[in-house]
């Protein structure tokens, strides 16, 4: 609220008003209520601070009488100022700095000095039928705004991962009452094993550094009137190598293993985490002598022009900072061009495709046997026939399993003769006595083969 809001002049009527407002929270209106907004106020040197009062009362009031005190710790209160009705009665050491206009009870303090800093009270009495008395606190406190940090680390060329500490400082030229808080990646950092804070908070201890301490840090610093974060620093801690590994462009890799192909030049990549960045070191190990062949993070390996089929190598990183090294070893198998990629195309192909591609394979094989048992054994044993008398092809063969296969071509049934008196089991198409065995035969062969040609062949026959 403004100065000249302050000034306006506010008549008994209203004072009712505010009772009817103000107080119905606190209770029914049975006499003088006197109310403030707060009863802390915070306020800025060198600038204006307006102090609100509100009461209110619902009884006739011929007099109406306020009066401001300041105290400040263990001292007496002193007398500011003080008003009977629209008349202001200030203490003449004050009469410039207080501003009061009555019958508004709030106060306005200009400017506003540390010496201001203490506990205002205001008294109002209200003299009617009879005397009624309220009063209220307000505590003060002046302070100057932050000014925006700034954060010192120490030491600034960074620290080695378990070996080093590190301390980050938080400046501030301007303020009072001063808050420290600190930020990782905007998140609060709080006291552990490795961080430890100073007893106003305003410097970071961390020891050791570890690689999980690397971040954004930052310095956020309070007070009642205002806040300051500071620019973001970033710690330098030098840590690694860690993880180590190898990789190729091509070639399959099983493990430490990686199969190459004759005539394929395969590039091999070295990486493992670490600040600053690793130097690195390829190793080639041969009849138990190891030399080095190349500095740097990539190795090109010439199946072609190795010697022998496989070979044994070394990657090494080392962190010339740190101190530390890591090393991966890995064998290199060269082989043909066939099973290796036939078999890494077959695990490529879908369980669908495979068994699409089978069973068109096997429709296609059938149709192709049954079109050659259908026509070429046909051609042959016609051919074979042809030239046969009737004959022949009429009569009875016994089975010895010494004939010609063209000679075999036929239906074939086993009848058995279980004695010489006994019926025999006659095959459909029934064969002569002449054409038969003999009498011998019967009593001497239990099983017998009879021939019959099929009946479309013997038919063109006839």
């Amino acid at each position: 609220m403004g100065q000249d809001a302050f000034m306006e002049p506010i008549s008994s009527t209203v004072g009712v008003f505010q009772c009817k407002i103000y107080l119905l929270l606190l209770g029914t209106c049975s006499g003088l209520k006197v109310a403030v907004p707060s009863h802390t106020i915070h306020g800025i040197r060198g600038q204006a601070l307006y102090l609100p009062v509100h009461y209110g009362f619902h009884t006739p009031a011929s007099d109406i009488q306020i009066i401001w005190l300041f105290e400040r710790p263990h001292t007496m209160p002193k007398y500011l100022l003080g008003s009977v009705n629209q008349s202001v009665v200030p203490d003449l050491e004050y009469r410039h700095k207080f501003t009061m206009m009555p019958p508004n009870a709030s106060l306005l303090i200009n400017p506003l000095q540390f010496t201001d800093e203490g506990n205002y009270i205001v008294k109002v009495n209200i003299h009617g039928n009879r005397t009624l008395s309220a009063h209220q606190k307000i505590q003060v406190t002046v302070d100057d705004p932050v000014t925006k940090p700034v954060v010192h680390t120490q030491p600034s060329s960074g620290a080695v991962e378990y070996v080093g500490n590190m301390t980050l400082t938080c400046l501030v030229e301007g303020g009072t009452r001063l808050v420290y808080q600190w930020l990782k990646n905007g998140r609060p950092v709080h006291t552990s094993p490795t961080n430890s804070f100073s007893f106003q908070n305003n410097t970071l201890h961390i020891a050791p550094v570890t690689k999980e301490d690397i971040g954004n840090y930052s310095c956020l610093v309070k007070n009642p009137v205002s806040e300051m974060e500071s620019d973001i620093v970033m710690p330098t801690i030098y840590y690694g190598p860690y993880g180590l590994r190898v990789n190729s462009d091509k070639g399959l890799k099983v493990r430490e293993v990686f199969t190459v192909d004759i005539g394929e030049a395969v590039l091999f990549d070295c990486s493992a985490d670490s600040y600053p960045p690793n130097t690195y070191s390829w190793i080639q190990r041969t009849d138990n002598t190891t030399y080095v062949i190349k500095h740097g993070p990539h190795l090109e390996v010439a199946p072609e022009k190795v010697a022998q089929k496989t070979t044994d190598y070394v990657c090494c990183a080392y962190n010339n900072v740190t101190g530390r090294q890591d090393e991966t070893r890995f064998t290199v198998i060269i082989t043909s061009v066939g099973l290796e990629k036939l078999a890494q195309k077959g695990k490529s192909l879908s369980p669908l495709a495979s068994i699409t591609g089978i069973s068109l394979f096997l429709i296609i094989s059938m149709c192709l046997l049954l079109l050659w048992k259908k026509y070429q054994p046909y051609k042959v044993i016609k051919q074979k026939l042809e030239g046969r008398p009737e004959t022949e092809y009429r009569k009875a063969q016994t089975f010895s399993g010494h004939e010609d296969a063209l000679d075999d071509f036929g239906i074939y049934e086993f009848v058995a003769f279980p004695d010489a008196s006994g019926v025999p089991r006659m095959p459909s198409r029934s064969v002569s006595a002449s054409d038969g065995v003999s009498g011998q035969d019967l009593h001497s062969t239990i099983y017998e083969v009879i021939q019959h040609i099929p009946a479309q062949q013997q038919d063109h026959l006839e």
